[in-house]
């Protein structure tokens, strides 16, 4: 019987756990910051993602937890529930969690139906773009916190948006009054009435949610950066560049500590020490993780329904980012991990990871490195990573809770510019043109649209390319494009000069699908009146799909209007299995004209054809 656990390599184990869980935990904190949820959420999120994809997963190094690209969308998604919920966090909160859940219960349906080895499919094009969106949004968005430059707290930019909120307000108590059955138009005074009761708290709670909603995103935070470089808080930016030149410079020094936990620790120490008026971030509950009971009964399916696109989209973000990095810890361990368990694991870990309202993660490259570099072999590691960082919940969660917003925001700015893909970007000159369009409308459509919508036209994108450069492909190798150029194959030679003016050979060489429809359907008109059978040469096509059955069985009708006959030589088995299935064979091509060789169908010819004439 197999052993659940290997502790065979429990010090090395224990080290590389250690040492991942104190890289992650800065990490952890920035990612729930920039979600929107909070640095808890990030850290929540850290521990059982950590722990349960360690547990059940299929990659025995790997480390796992929240993601610079899970964090992005996770961004967009939860920006999205709340401002249809008016910022208030504890009403979106139930949604957001349970779109959480259904990404890793896709995940789990993923790996348990086999898919985690299609995931390498999708085009490195895509995920460049991607990526580089990922990074410029996480980049261009902290910009606003590194000059310590809050939206909804400058009054001055919140009152802009009085009338609107007002408005907002106003069309609520309509709604109301309309579910109510009251006849607005027949009698203001309720309307009134209830107006006058919304009180200037009301007022600029709303105006602040509007203030955040615009000043969010890509295009949100260039549109108020004008106003933040007017009112920048040179304390707050200090520390930022501290942290970012720590983090880089550190690495000069020694690689041995983690240079991002430094920055965290030195900066945070000098803010608080020196009893700086810096901007602290949320407080982090302190005590055990309590699995929020709301993700079941706090929300109706109309509200979640919207988003299930999204939850698959996180699903298979976790399932790409997870995998990649599944392969580096296969290359430095020499071992073989295996994608489908790899998928379930994850699935697992962000579904309980949702319950206690932790953000989604991923196996996270630079995590997993260091704890093989520091010893790690076994799934033990991933899991000791994620009860290091409850310890330093339970423990220094009210320590943590004193660490600047600042320095936060200076992490996630290093943490944009290192997740560009530089080595796609540098590649586009010398790209094929329309991977390179590619590229570039996920890249710019992830930054300033939506990054779930983005990465569907990208694939939609990449799709139509291949499926035309395939069927050009298709059409070039069989000549389908003209009957009469075809070259004889060495086996035609002996073919009777006499009878080549009535009977035609198609060679067919390669797949015929949708792509490549339309130029076999020309196949028809290319065969003069005089012409008594057509031979199709078909053992180089493989497979045939719906589009290309109908599109042959259209030709071979028109063939049979003209009474000519066909003839088809070495039928592979798929193509032969859907023919025979809509009774191509032996409705149009009776089985006494399948032949499985040329040589058998030219003797057939001779004694059926140049009798005739």
């Amino acid at each position: 019987m197999k052993k659940i656990f290997d502790f065979t390599h429990f010090r090395g184990d224990l080290f590389g756990g250690i040492t991942a869980g104190i890289v992650a935990l800065p990490l952890a904190l920035a990612f729930g910051v920039s979600s929107g949820l909070g640095p808890s959420a990030g850290l929540y999120g850290a521990i059982f993602v950590s722990f349960f994809a360690a547990l059940f997963g299929g990659t025995n190094t790997q480390i796992s937890g929240p993601t610079a690209p899970m964090t992005a969308v996770s961004m967009v998604l939860i920006a999205s529930i709340l401002a249809v919920n008016d910022g208030d966090l504890n009403k979106a909160l139930p949604i957001i969690l349970t779109v959480f859940l259904l990404a890793g219960i896709f995940q789990i349906g993923i790996g348990f139906l086999g898919f985690g080895k299609y995931i390498k499919y999708i085009p490195y094009p895509v995920v460049s773009g991607f990526m580089t969106a990922i990074g410029i949004i996480i980049l261009i968005t902290q910009i606003l916190p590194a000059l310590g430059y809050y939206p909804k707290e400058d009054l001055e930019y919140v009152n802009e948006f009085k009338p609107q909120a007002e408005e907002v307000l106003l069309n609520s108590i309509l709604s109301e009054e309309a579910g109510e059955g009251i006849l607005v138009l027949e009698d203001f005074k309720e309307t009134i009435q209830r107006a006058e009761s919304i009180s200037e708290a009301e007022i600029l709670k709303e105006s602040q949610t509007l203030a955040a909603s615009e000043s969010s995103g890509v295009i949100g935070a260039i549109k108020t950066m004008p106003k933040a470089l007017q009112n920048i808080n040179w304390l707050e930016l200090l520390l930022a560049l501290g942290t970012i030149l720590l983090i880089y410079g550190f690495k000069f020094i020694t690689k041995a500590v983690p240079s991002t936990l430094v920055a965290l620790v030195v900066m945070s120490g000098i803010a608080f020490g020196f009893n700086l008026d810096y901007k602290p971030i949320e407080e982090i509950p302190s005590g055990l993780p309590i699995p929020n009971f709301e993700i079941i009964t706090g929300f109706s399916l109309a509200e979640i329904t919207p988003y299930i696109f999204t939850a698959l989209t996180l699903a298979l973000l976790g399932a790409i980012d997870s995998l990649l990095t599944s392969v580096v810890a296969d290359n430095m361990t020499k071992t073989k991990h295996k994608p489908n368990k790899e998928l379930i694991g994850q699935g697992i870990g962000n579904s309980i990871g949702a319950m206690f309202g932790g953000i989604p993660g991923a196996g996270a490259t630079i995590r997993t490195v260091v704890n093989i570099k520091s010893g790690g072999k076994t799934r033990l590691s991933g899991m000791f990573a994620g009860v290091l960082l409850l310890v330093i919940l339970l423990s220094l969660g009210p320590v943590a809770s004193k660490i600047p917003a600042a320095v936060l925001a200076g992490i996630l700015i290093t943490v944009g510019i290192g997740v560009m893909d530089y080595k796609g970007l540098k590649a586009m000159p010398y790209m094929p043109k329309p991977e390179v369009v590619i590229m570039l409308v996920v890249l710019v459509l992830s930054s300033v649209w939506n990054l779930v919508y983005a990465v569907g036209v990208g694939l939609v994108i990449a799709s139509l390319m291949f499926m035309k450069k395939m069927g050009d492909l298709t059409a070039e190798r069989s000549d389908v494009k003209s009957l009469l150029k075809e070259k004889a194959w060495e086996d035609e030679h002996a073919f009777p000069q006499a009878l080549k003016e009535e009977v035609f050979i198609k060679h067919i060489k390669g797949p015929l699908f949708f792509g490549s429809t339309s130029d076999f359907q020309q196949l028809a008109t290319q065969i003069p009146e005089t012409a008594s059978a057509v031979i199709i040469r078909m053992g180089r096509m493989q497979y045939i799909d719906q589009s290309g059955l109908y599109a042959m069985e259209d030709v071979l009708i028109d063939l049979s209007r003209r009474n000519i006959k066909v003839l088809m030589v070495n039928v592979l088995e798929q193509p032969k299995y859907m023919l025979e299935r809509i009774d191509i064979i032996p409705d149009l091509v009776p089985h006494e004209r399948l032949f499985k060789n040329f040589r058998e169908c030219l003797n057939w010819i001779n004694e059926n054809v140049k009798n005739k004439y």
